[in-house]
């Protein structure tokens, strides 16, 4: 065999490696994305609450998932980075079915706070598949990879509400079911075809002092830039915690949306997030770099939640999901900033320590955004605007833009 074969040997492996975890992320994606526009209806039909009622509950079972994974995913973080990847990944894939499939037969919420628990217990195949990523790509190539991961994760929500929304309005659990399939099926492709990542020389002891939470942010906490990309990172997901807890009530009371609608809104702005994270991260990020390109994001961001906060028309609902569309390249450009800065034996501790962050505080987002909306969508408070939560999510947005403004500019990576 000649040299150059031996060479596209591996950058063949790599690239089919690489495809696996992408569709394995698309498949995550659309199991969830399944689920999201029928779980309010469930909601009230299992306790028969009103729709300010109904979003309380819907804070605590984003809350008690949120719980959950910020204190497993540090310690999912260091077990892949000694066993590897694919174990962990593996777990995270059947806990996720497992939660599907106490959906689909719940008789009451406390069977449903249940099956949140266990997936957010397991909750790593997002973080792990980041991590797989990092481990088989070179650094000036990470944020345009991570712009994939995104893409895929955008695709599958293209698909998933909307279908979701479709069987869910010929019955509450079908979509549930779908999903549990869907999760079976992707645990049974991983455990088949997707080899290991991690090679041993790069693995490392399992160190408990980094891999409870408080261990896992005090590694974020060492280096200023590490803060305040964390800063930013928190905003992130503080944000979409609200547009979880929100979106699908605020339609159902503004513009009288059924799932189906809820649905393809989600859908629409898939197929956005999908676009700028498969397509123009890859060239807004070499253009500006990492720093500029999350400011620019973030920046887009805020003008989503803005709009999201006066949606009274479906015109300025769809403006809103563009702007957000639009300001999804935040993520991965926060990811590469990140990632660049760790050693390859640190990579699962790093996004371990991210989706710790992610976790703590998506316990305080969806409990907070369901608090806004229950307290200003009630008929009979003092000020009525059923767009609150969506306020708080333009003000960290807003937090999130000093932060990355603050960050040292990085040097210019290889090309």
């Amino acid at each position: 065999m000649s040299d150059r074969s031996d060479r596209d040997a591996p950058r063949s492996a790599r690239r089919a490696s690489i495809g696996l975890v992408l569709t394995t992320v698309a498949l995550d994606a659309l199991g969830f994305g399944l689920v999201i526009p029928i779980v309010p209806s469930l909601v009230m039909k299992l306790e028969h609450l009103s729709a300010a009622q109904t979003s309380l509950w819907m804070g605590g079972l984003l809350a008690a998932f949120s719980v959950m994974q910020f204190l497993c995913a540090p310690l999912l973080g260091g077990l892949s980075d000694k066993y590897g990847r694919r174990p962990v990944l593996l777990v995270a894939l059947a806990g996720m079915a497992l939660n599907y499939l106490l959906l689909v037969w719940a008789p009451s919420m406390t069977w449903l706070f249940v099956g949140r628990i266990i997936s957010g217990a397991t909750a790593a195949s997002y973080s792990t598949a980041t991590a797989y990523i990092a481990d088989v790509t070179p650094p000036e190539q990470r944020a345009q990879r991570f712009g994939l991961v995104g893409a895929m994760f955008g695709l599958g929500f293209v698909v998933g509400p909307a279908l979701g929304g479709l069987l869910g309005s010929y019955g509450l659990r079908l979509p549930f079911l779908l999903a549990a399939i869907l999760a079976g099926i992707n645990f049974v492709f991983a455990a088949l075809l997707l080899p290991e990542s991690l090679k041993a020389a790069s693995r490392r002891p399992l160190s408990w002092a980094t891999s409870n939470p408080l261990g896992s942010l005090r590694v974020l906490g060492a280096d200023a830039d590490y803060r305040r990309l964390a800063v930013a990172w928190c905003c992130t997901w503080f944000a979409l915690g609200v547009l979880q807890s929100a979106f699908v009530l605020a339609n159902d009371l503004r513009l009288g949306f059924d799932e189906l609608q809820n649905g393809l809104s989600l859908t629409v702005m898939g197929i956005g997030s999908a676009l700028v994270q498969g397509l123009l991260v890859r060239r807004i990020v070499p253009a500006f770099g990492e720093r500029r390109a999350a400011l620019i994001g973030f920046s887009l961001t805020a003008g989503a939640y803005l709009a999201f906060a006066f949606a009274g028309s479906v015109t300025v609902l769809l403006l809103a999901i563009v702007l957000q569309s639009l300001g999804a390249m935040n993520g991965p450009a926060i990811q590469s900033l990140l990632s660049v800065k760790a050693g390859p034996d640190e990579q699962g501790q790093l996004q371990g320590a991210l989706a710790s962050v992610q976790g703590l505080t998506a316990i305080v987002a969806p409990l907070a955004g369901s608090w806004a909306f229950s307290a200003f969508a009630d008929p009979a408070a003092a000020i009525y605007f059923p767009g609150a939560p969506f306020l708080l999510g333009t003000l960290v947005c807003l937090i999130a833009v000093g932060a990355i403004a603050a960050i040292r500019q990085p040097a210019p990576q290889p090309a």
